[in-house]
């Protein structure tokens, strides 16, 4: 017999919109502070962007990878089991040769157990970027990466891959109400609009929520949002370093599913392409 997870009035989400460095043991303990506000905020997700354990605007690469029993993600399960909050985050991880590493986005539930890894399907060679010169892609037919928190189930894709509907497609087809996108945002012309137009269109077309989560700082815009399954965006935030709690509620997203049945109506399926 199987046991449904209990489903609350609202599930609670903190944002840590952050400044991140090449300094990996500041990182983590920026980290830390920000699960110890998730905690008094008393989150049930913490979501952090992505490369929170490194970062360089110029390009970051194989320096900046650790393995999954690294200091950072050991640091994230750590504090995930002590504050009894689940995080997502984004980390770099070792590639298949020394010079290339993949860009991941790890989820870690409440006891502080590592549910999956997402690898960067989609890399970022657009803008005058070249993350292919560093990085490895993931594999494009890896089952999407899912964290199920209190009858929300949160489907995780980060940065570039906000530019593909057929990834946030994939995830809401693993059952994902909730989409999760780490990020890294390239400062630039338009470069805000499009963060903004993209995370409300995944929204809309998949009538889920969508937490996009900005890094702060040089050579990236910020602006983490909190967008609903009908579109309206709840929270936006700036380009300074913040860290803000919402709630989800699970009723709400039905209301909106049962009103605009649109996930019932398709008629094309979302293949990977090799």
């Amino acid at each position: 017999m199987t046991v449904d997870p209990p489903v609350r009035p609202a599930v609670r989400v903190t944002l840590g919109q952050l400044r991140v460095s090449d300094d990996h043991d500041a990182n983590r303990e920026v980290v830390r502070r920000a699960f110890d506000t998730a905690a008094r905020a008393r989150a049930d997700v913490l979501v952090l962007p992505e490369y929170a354990s490194g970062f360089d605007p110029r390009g970051t690469g194989p320096e900046h990878a650790e393995p999954l029993d690294g200091p950072f993600v050991s640091s994230l399960r750590e504090r995930a089991a002590a504050h009894g909050v689940a995080v997502v985050a984004g980390t770099t991880l070792p590639g298949s040769r020394a010079d290339r590493a993949a860009n991941a986005v790890v989820a870690v539930d409440a006891a502080g157990a590592v549910v999956g890894v997402y690898r960067k399907v989609h890399l970022y060679d657009a803008f005058g970027h070249r993350e292919s010169d560093r990085l490895e892609p993931g594999p494009a037919d890896a089952a999407p990466l899912t964290l199920d928190v209190a009858g929300l189930r949160f489907g995780v894709l980060t940065c570039y891959d906000l530019r593909f509907p057929e990834s946030a497609r994939r995830a809401v087809d693993a059952g994902a109400d909730v989409l999760v996108v780490p990020a890294a945002w390239a400062a630039g012309p338009l470069k805000e609009h499009h963060w903004r137009t993209l995370a409300t269109a995944r929204a809309i077309e998949n009538t889920v929520v969508v937490l996009a989560v900005g890094q702060a700082g040089r050579g990236v815009t910020g602006r983490s949002l909190v967008v609903g399954p009908d579109g309206v965006a709840g929270l936006e935030l700036g380009t300074e370093p913040e860290l803000r709690t919402v709630d989800l509620d699970p009723s709400a997203l039905a209301d909106v599913r049962a009103v605009n049945p649109s996930l019932d109506h398709r008629r094309y399926r979302v293949v990977p392409v090799a």
